[in-house]
């Protein structure tokens, strides 16, 4: 059996500068970048298989991964939706909080300051579809602390102004507000707060409150609530006479008594009697002289009857005390 000899093909190619064929020989540098053009391509090509593989066709952990991951993301986004449910509503809350209960009150808003601030918060929300599964955990804790800091200040904001509404209750009872003696058609005004003459020496005089003329024996009542703080005749001019501290600076003084009910630290209540009417002291006949004193300076007591009148009473009473005329002491 012979053995047949295979032969290297051998390329020739024709010289047209020498007229003869000639073997065609390859340099080594372009063999060499032949076999590295060669291994690049595969590598290239390797790469982008591998890549379209991991992503058309993940292994079964990264699979579960990819599941996992998408119900985070589903997940976050769901809490997302009622965090900003909840900014929204707590922003109502707090703007009613500012714009009409402490308006009501007459209370200073609470700073933005103190709350958190919506600039920030939107920042973090742009922030989050960069982040991995541990940033997004930290983000949501980060919001609910965020809102529970928020709420927790505005129940102190609600706390604060439910103090607002019991001393506001309470300095409504204690401002006067009510006439001093029963008057209901107003013809028991005898003399208004002012320049009046006096009707022992006949001279013009100030006249500090207003003079109620009625039968000796009518009841007195406290025009608020208040503490006695002084009761009996104590040589003033004013005879048998109460003044009651009512507290946030007002004091009322009913005058020229014929008997005191009430005695010295005696807390009293709106319309509880405290005494009757009479002519004691510097007094021309049975009535009661009542004044109102804010931090020590008499003010015109008509402006205080606002809640056993009309409007229409309310604006014949101002017209009956502005009437210049004599008082009775």
């Amino acid at each position: 059996m012979t053995e047949v000899g295979i032969m290297k093909k051998i390329k020739y190619f024709y010289n047209t500068n020498t007229l003869r064929y000639e073997k065609l020989e390859t340099p080594l540098r372009v063999k060499l970048l032949r076999v590295l053009g060669f291994i690049s391509a595969a590598i290239v090509t390797a790469i982008i298989i591998v890549s379209i593989a991991y992503r058309y066709f993940p292994s079964a952990n990264e699979r579960r991964l990819m599941q996992d991951n998408e119900q985070l993301q589903e997940q976050f986004m769901v809490l997302e939706e009622r965090t900003k449910k909840l900014q929204q509503q707590m922003g109502e809350l707090e703007k009613r909080d500012n714009e009409v209960y402490r308006t009501i009150f007459e209370a200073a808003p609470v700073p933005d300051s103190v709350r958190a601030k919506e600039i920030e918060q939107q920042k973090e929300l742009q922030q989050v579809m960069a982040m991995n599964n541990y940033q997004l955990q930290t983000s949501i804790v980060k919001s609910i602390g965020n809102l529970v800091s928020r709420m927790t200040y505005q129940d102190k904001s609600y706390n604060e102004i439910t103090g607002f509404i019991k001393n506001k209750q309470q300095l409504l009872a204690c401002t006067p507000a009510i006439q001093p003696v029963s008057n209901s058609d107003l013809k028991r005004i005898a003399s208004g707060f002012g320049s009046r003459i006096d009707p022992v020496y006949k001279t013009v005089k100030f006249h500090a409150g207003l003079d109620f003329a009625a039968p000796q024996g009518t009841p007195i009542y406290a025009t608020a609530n208040g503490v006695v703080k002084s009761a009996g005749n104590q040589g003033t001019g004013y005879g048998n006479h109460v003044v009651i501290n009512h507290g946030y600076g007002y004091e009322t003084l009913y005058g020229h008594m014929f008997k005191i009910k009430v005695r010295a630290g005696q807390q009293v209540k709106r319309g509880e009697i405290i005494g009757w009417v009479g002519s004691t002291g510097k007094s021309t006949g049975p009535h009661c002289h009542y004044e109102v004193h804010k931090n020590g300076t008499p003010i015109d007591p008509v402006y205080f009857f606002y809640n056993d009148l009309t409007p229409e009473q309310y604006d014949r009473l101002l017209k009956i005390a502005a009437a210049s005329n004599q008082s009775f002491d």
